[in-house]
């Protein structure tokens, strides 16, 4: 079963073990100890021998997978390409706007245009997205 190899590490060292040590302390092989701490894995028997040798819950032992969900922050920006709606805008301009935001962790998710005069693009609306961190993070 999956183990928080993270959190036995940790625990092991906030008690200023070796993986010997710890071993000893919780009556597992060495061997077993250092399976444990690189690949998370550990039968149930090792997992309540290391949850008694640094007095926690077994349950606290458990792998706990983080969300693949990802939420998104957006930004619209809309770029006037003939000057309609204010003085013209020039792709340095436009690119120095997105590297800056890009810097910042933004990313261009969608460009499309919105107004079209006689073929020409007068308005280009750039939609930009970057993952909202958890509180926790």
């Amino acid at each position: 079963m999956k183990i928080n190899a993270s959190l036995v590490l940790k625990l092991r060292k906030s008690k200023f073990w070796s993986q010997d040590e710890l071993a000893v302390a919780s009556g597992l092989n060495l061997r077993t100890v250092q399976r444990i701490e690189s690949d998370g894995v550990a039968s149930l028997q090792s997992k309540k021998a290391l949850a008694a040798a640094f007095d926690i819950g077994v349950s606290d032992l458990d792998y706990k997978e983080r969300s693949m969900i990802m939420k998104y922050e957006y930004k619209v920006l809309k770029f006037d390409t003939k000057g309609f709606l204010g003085p013209k805008m020039n792709s340095e301009d436009m690119e120095s706007q997105l590297n800056t935001l890009g810097r910042e962790g933004w990313e261009l998710f969608h460009i499309s245009e919105i107004l079209k005069d006689m073929g020409v693009t007068i308005m280009l609306v750039a939609t930009l997205r970057r993952p909202l961190l958890d509180e926790g993070e």
